[in-house]
């Protein structure tokens, strides 16, 4: 079991991904990655990444830099458990360059949509957080889910009315949160 993956550790492992690179290469961290080197988890279990494009070279470093580093590493992202968000890419903003590889958050639409369509509470904390940070709001997070809607057949576990549904209660918690505040 490896320890889990703080910000200076995250940092390290992009610098020693940033060196294998051989061609022009973007990178764009998800999930727990994105959390932390944004501040609002201290932590994460795993390192989730997109190579665009996907490298040999950086491929096959990752299992050495695994065990030196001591940190897990997935290949995800949320364009593979939802339908892609269009202009996800413009959307994504940039971490570091490192070597010839460009670091970037993935959009946060995108991680919001595929966190609130797996419900755990974890998931649903960090949506809370962009939404709360200014990441995403809450017009822009419905009009994404209404772009990909059409697209959801394709994947066939999602529920569209449940996913809907789950989009428009983060958005009304969002909302009652807000109201609170104030």
């Amino acid at each position: 079991m490896r320890r889990p993956v703080d910000a200076s550790r995250l940092r390290s492992f992009l610098q020693a991904l940033g060196a294998r690179a051989a061609e022009e290469t973007r990178v764009y961290l998800t999930g727990g990655a994105t959390a932390v080197l944004e501040g609002w988890r201290t932590t994460t279990i795993d390192v989730d990444l997109k190579m665009v494009p996907e490298s040999e070279a950086m491929l096959r470093a990752i299992p050495s830099l695994k065990e030196s580093l001591e940190l897990n590493v997935e290949l995800a992202a949320p364009d593979q458990f939802i339908p892609e968000v269009p202009g996800w890419v413009g959307r994504s903003p940039f971490i570091a360059r490192e070597g010839r590889c460009s670091f970037y958050h993935y959009d946060f639409y995108s991680q919001a949509l595929a966190k609130i369509e797996r419900g755990h509470e974890k998931d649903l904390s960090d949506v809370r957080e962009m939404l709360k940070r200014g990441k995403i709001d809450s017009s822009g997070l419905i009009r994404h889910f209404n772009e990909i809607e059409p697209q959801l057949y394709r994947y066939p576990a999602i529920d569209p009315g449940s996913f809907r549904a789950a989009v428009n209660r983060m958005i009304q918690d969002a909302a009652e949160s807000k109201e609170g505040k104030r």
